[in-house]
Parts: C-alpha cells; sequence; structure tokens
C-alpha cells in the first residue's frame, strides 16, 4: 500500500466516523478510537502494519499537541477559585486511586503471578494512567446537558483540574520508574525535584517570561510569524523536556499551561486548531489501531474484568469522598460516575509506560482494550446518570423536590412577572431594571455560589434549570407576562425554547444572542424577540419585558434614556460565579455581598471603607430584609447585608476591613 492510499483510507475512516459521531451527538473522540480498532493492522493486510509504523510517529505530535491544547484550557484563576475541590476531592481521588490501586495490583501479582506479573513500578504507574478520566468526553457531555455550572458540574471540574496538574509529576515519574534498579533511588529523588521545578515554574514565574515573549512577536504585527512562534515554542519545548530526560508531551503541557495566562490565549487557540484537532484525531486513531484483536479474543475474560473492576472502584471512591466532602448522595453518586472512565492522559501514560518497558506487550493491549472499552461506555453512562441516581438513592426525589418547592414559594403570590433564565451579566441588569420599575421577577440560575450570593443581597433568584420542565412550572410560567433566555449557548437556548413552547405557548419570550447569524431559527423555535448582545442588549430585553408587563411605552422609553445617560451606571458589575473565575478580567469591575458583624455596630459606611479603594455601595438591607439607602449616612447595624461595587483588589480589602 503506497502513503498516498494510506493516507486516504485515514481520511475517509476519520470523516465517516466523525460523521457517524455528529449525527449520534457523541464525542468525536469515539469515532476516532472505533475507526483506528477497525483499521487494526493485523486485521486488514500483513503489509498494512509496516505502513502504519510510519504513520505512528507522525501520532507523536497528535500526542504534543493534546497535551498542549489541554494546557491552553487549564487556567491558574480556576484553580484558585475552586481550590475546595480541586484540592479537596481532587486531590483526594487521585492520591487514594493511586495509592489503592497500587496495592491492590501488588496483591494481586502475589495471590496470582501467572495472570498479573507486575512489580511494584508497574503498578505505581498502571495506577496514574486509571486514576485519570476523560476530560473532552465529560465537559463535552456536561455542556450539552447545562450541568457545567451546576454542584455535580463543580465537583467534577475541580477533580480534572487537579488530574491536569497531577500528570506533571506522573509524566516525570513514569521514565524514572524504567531505570534500572541499582540506579532506582536515584532517579526518583531526580524525578521529584524536576516536578517541584516544573510546578514552581507553571504557578508563578513562567508566565511573566512568555507574556513578555508574546508581546514582543504581536508588536511586529505579523499572523505567519505568530502562527510560526507558536510552533516553535510547542514543539521547542517539548524537544527541551525530552532532552532533560522526561517526555515531549510534558513540555507541549508546560507550554499550553503558561499561554493560558497570558491575554493571547484567545487568539493561540484559533491558530493552533486546525493543527490540533488534525494531529488529535490521529493520535486517538493510532490507539485504536494499537489494540492487536487477536489478543483481545483470546483475552477476553481479563479485559472484561479490567474495563468493569476499575470503573467500579473509581465509581465508588469518587462518590464516597464527594459525599464525605459534603455533597448529598445524588450529587456525590453522579460525581462519580462521571468521573469512573478511563481518559486522555490514561492514554498518554500507558503509552509512556510501554516506551520505558514498564508493562509488557501481553498486558498492553488488555489493559488499552479496557480503556477504550470505558471510554466508549462513558456517554452512555453520563445520559442514563439522572436514572441510575433516581433508582439507586432514595432520598433524590425528595431533594429534587425541595428545589421545586423552592423555587415555588418564591413565585407562588407572583403574578404578570418576568422570568430570567440565566443570571449571568445580561440576566442580573435586567432584574436591576425591573426592580427599577418595581415588576416583580423569577430569576433560574445554576450557578450555586452566583445564587447563594444574590439570595443574600435579597433577589429573586432560584437555583434550577430552565431547560426542565419542573423548574419552570415552579418559576410561574404560565402566570408570568414574558419570559427572558440570557445565556447564548444556541443548543442549550433551542432545547429551552422547546420546553418553554410546550408549557406555555402563550407567553412571550426574549433571547438575547450576539448575531443575527441565528435569528430565523431562534424565530422558528418559538423567540417572540431576539435582541443583541451587551449592555444595550439588556437594556432592550428590559424595554421588552416592561412593556409586555403591562408599563405605558412612556415610562419604558423614560428609563432606558436614564440609564444611556448614566453611561449605564446601573449595569456595571455583576456577581461572580464559579464560571466567571477563568475570565482574565481582574480590572473589571464587580459585586460582592458582606454580611456585618455585630462587631461593626454603630459605624459609618463611610469610615469603614476608606482604606479599600474606590467602592461604591450598591445595595443594604437590614437583618429583617427591609431595603435601605446604603449613602443615607445612618450607622450600620450588625447583621446587615451589604452590596458593594469596585474591583477585584478593592473588594478584597474591603472584605478584610469587614470580616
Amino acid at each position: 500500500m503506497t502513503a498516498l492510499e494510506l493516507t486516504l483510507l485515514y481520511l475517509l475512516a476519520a470523516v465517516l466516523a466523525v460523521a457517524a459521531c455528529r449525527w449520534l451527538k457523541l464525542p468525536a473522540i469515539l469515532g476516532y478510537l472505533l475507526a483506528g480498532v477497525l483499521m487494526e493492522p493485523h486485521l486488514l493486510w500483513p503489509a498494512f502494519g509496516q505502513d502504519a509504523e510510519s504513520i505512528k510517529y507522525l501520532a507523536e505530535f497528535g500526542v504534543v499537541f493534546l497535551m498542549f491544547a489541554i494546557g491552553l484550557e487549564f487556567n491558574l484563576h480556576k484553580l484558585r477559585a475552586m481550590r475546595r475541590h480541586v484540592f479537596g476531592l481532587g486531590l483526594a481521588q487521585v492520591a487514594l486511586t493511586m495509592a489503592l490501586a497500587t496495592a491492590g495490583s501488588m496483591l494481586l501479582a502475589w495471590l496470582a503471578p501467572s495472570v498479573w506479573p507486575l512489580n511494584w513500578q508497574t503498578s505505581l504507574g498502571l495506577s496514574g494512567a486509571m486514576a485519570m478520566s476523560s476530560t473532552a468526553i465529560v465537559v463535552k457531555m456536561m455542556v450539552d446537558r447545562m450541568e457545567l455550572e451546576s454542584e455535580t458540574g463543580q465537583r467534577v471540574m475541580g477533580v480534572l483540574l487537579l488530574q491536569d496538574l497531577a500528570v506533571v509529576p506522573l509524566l516525570v515519574l513514569i521514565p524514572a520508574l524504567g531505570s534500572p534498579p541499582e540506579e532506582l533511588l536515584r532517579e526518583l529523588a531526580l524525578a521529584g525535584l524536576k516536578a517541584a521545578l516544573l510546578i514552581t515554574v507553571l504557578l508563578w514565574g513562567g508566565q511573566r517570561v512568555m507574556r513578555w515573549w508574546l508581546t514582543v512577536v504581536a508588536r511586529r504585527k505579523s499572523e505567519e510569524l505568530f502562527v510560526l512562534n507558536m510552533l516553535l515554542m510547542t514543539l521547542g519545548l517539548a524537544w527541551l523536556t525530552e532532552r532533560a530526560g522526561l517526555s515531549m508531551a510534558l513540555g507541549a503541557f508546560i507550554c499550553g499551561v503558561l499561554i493560558s495566562e497570558t491575554e493571547y490565549r484567545v487568539q493561540v487557540e484559533a491558530e493552533i486548531r486546525p493543527f490540533h484537532d488534525v494531529l488529535l484525531g490521529l493520535f486517538f486513531i493510532t490507539i485504536g489501531m494499537l489494540l492487536d484483536l487477536r489478543e483481545v479474543a483470546s483475552q477476553w475474560p481479563l479485559i472484561l474484568a479490567l474495563a468493569t473492576l476499575p470503573v467500579l472502584f473509581k465509581l465508588g471512591l469518587v462518590a464516597a469522598l464527594a459525599r464525605i466532602a459534603g455533597a448529598s448522595g445524588g450529587v456525590a453518586l453522579r460525581t462519580g460516575l462521571y468521573l469512573a472512565q478511563a481518559g486522555e492522559f490514561g492514554f498518554v501514560l500507558l503509552t509512556l509506560s510501554r516506551r520505558y518497558e514498564l508493562l509488557s506487550p501481553e498486558l498492553f493491549h488488555p489493559v488499552l482494550a479496557a480503556m477504550v472499552l470505558s471510554m466508549l461506555a462513558t456517554p452512555f453512562i453520563i445520559m442514563a446518570s439522572n436514572r441510575i441516581v433516581m433508582r439507586l438513592v432514595a432520598g433524590e426525589w425528595m431533594q429534587q423536590s425541595l428545589q421545586m418547592t423552592r423555587i415555588a414559594s418564591q413565585s407562588i403570590n407572583t403574578r404578570s412577572h418576568v422570568v430570567i433564565c440565566g443570571y449571568g451579566r445580561s440576566g442580573q441588569a435586567m432584574a436591576r431594571l425591573l426592580e427599577l420599575q418595581d415588576v416583580p421577577y423569577v430569576a433560574l440560575d445554576l450557578d450555586p455560589d452566583r445564587v447563594r450570593q444574590a439570595q443574600a443581597a435579597g433577589q429573586s433568584v432560584a437555583f434550577g434549570d430552565a431547560a426542565k420542565p419542573q423548574a419552570l412550572i415552579a418559576a410561574g410560567i404560565n402566570r408570568a407576562s414574558a419570559i427572558a433566555i440570557t445565556y447564548l449557548e444556541l443548543p442549550n437556548v433551542l432545547k429551552a425554547l422547546a420546553v418553554i413552547r410546550s408549557l406555555a405557548p402563550h407567553v412571550p419570550v426574549l433571547v438575547r444572542t450576539q448575531t443575527d447569524r441565528d435569528l430565523d431559527k431562534l424565530r422558528q423555535a418559538g423567540a417572540t424577540e431576539v435582541v443583541p448582545e451587551s449592555h444595550e442588549g439588556s437594556l432592550m430585553l428590559a424595554s421588552h419585558a416592561l412593556a409586555l408587563a403591562g408599563m405605558p411605552m412612556r415610562r419604558v422609553i423614560r428609563a432606558m434614556q436614564q440609564q444611556r445617560g448614566q453611561r449605564y451606571n446601573m449595569l456595571r458589575g455583576h456577581f461572580r460565579g464559579v464560571a466567571d473565575a477563568s475570565d482574565d478580567e481582574m480590572a473589571e469591575e464587580r459585586l460582592q455581598t458582606f454580611v456585618l458583624p455585630d462587631a461593626l455596630a454603630g459605624r459609618a459606611l463611610d469610615d469603614l471603607l476608606a482604606g479599600a479603594g474606590e467602592l461604591r455601595a450598591v445595595g443594604l438591607r437590614r437583618r429583617d430584609g427591609h431595603p435601605v439607602p446604603p449613602g443615607d449616612g445612618a450607622p450600620l447595624q450588625g447583621g446587615e447585608t451589604l452590596v458593594l461595587a469596585g474591583k477585584a483588589d478593592a473588594l478584597a480589602r474591603a472584605e478584610e476591613l469587614l470580616s
């Protein structure tokens, strides 16, 4: 088979596999894996195996760009914002999985050495691969299911972030484990030193150098130079880490993390995406091709055990850890179901273990086949997670009922109100304008941190999914004068529109969008009005909502003119949620809620905040919930809830002064 014929075969397999997965609404990674399995060299032609070896060298670059892309999505701000889940649940999951899996593997090797002939080095390397989960599949599924900002989503993302960070010492550790016995202790000590140095570079000084260099390149205003520089840095750092006795994948990951902390991250991601997607697909195809189907057929009982037992083990461990960390039974079980599978990092660590001869070919194929099976099963496990939780967790239906009751209690006495789906920037700006005109509203949001802060400020917000009929019914959708969908993800908006139209076809629905590209699609789906993005979009949403609520048009126009005259002063700032922690907008104004301690009773607000910097008092509520003007000079009382607007550093100083 010629190189051209082989290339055409790869492209045909990739196109058919990805098209099938898109049609079935599954992640493209699964299509690449299946294509690789079906193109397994020994399954087709004997000569094909020789030609495929040359392609596997190119797949090494797929690993490099995979690690670079994952590093690019790694975010230190999000890491700090989610540190409770990252360094609590995430660290416990990785550490306990590795410790228990290593101990179990050694016990099995002692009991059945002919079936599982592994030493402690190989067991430790395999436990690292087992601790990883699939970021690409899980995040894609959570985005489609609108669960990224839910309580389960936060815990899952915290664990995935820690796994991304843990891969740094693991990529250093595995080559050291492959050293001869007489050099093992020295290599392990050296590996520990290298890992500590690399993490220090990642978390402290490296991004400063990277920002300076990217600024120098960007000032040349050459797109060619920018792209060439990205390729040079990615492959150059991969080469340097390989020369240092580490892996190419580690250098690419470090490069991605360093760039992710600069303002050039979005541009870099856009420029590198074509290279990343093609080579990533090639990597997963070659992973599938590594499977020797004859070995799989002869060892299927072992493969079935290796596919089932680790998944059940990780499911039980993660669910137990999440429960100990304070999650409800349903949230804990969902977290375990989402993280039980193998992941991309696991493949990287597994192939690295084989390269350094930690794992024999006889066991490599069964372990690889088991990992592929677990990843193929992941989308179906996640899609069935709600049914599994409802069946296994006795109190889950009660938890969901209580959630709907809380939403209903806020809307039960409300009529002709506006239901706001999504309480991000636009949702909050719209709610403030509605409050100014005494128009009632009920907002639904899936970010628990944002909901908690807004409720503390006395705002009518509840935790709920606007795409679920129960939440919309509890919010009084049939009594509402209008519904506003303020988030931008088109699939989620269409899903919510379908539910709303099935429940309340008579209620006008306003939809926010960035451009008019999907205008016809949204109107066909049931949107009454589609309004543009940003602050003007917020004003338009509010003006339509006020008019639909029965307010005279003169008052609507006058309210809009007042806001424009104040240069959107009332629209500035928003409550920060977990999803906002990834923004590089540290200089932007935001809102924060403070509950004043009794020790500050009798003090004046201006005196307390004298050393905090530029801050605005946006709202003040007495202990009994009664709102009062924050600037009337009245002495403060203990237990009052104060809402301040300002930049991050000023709010941090205010928090110190008011605690």
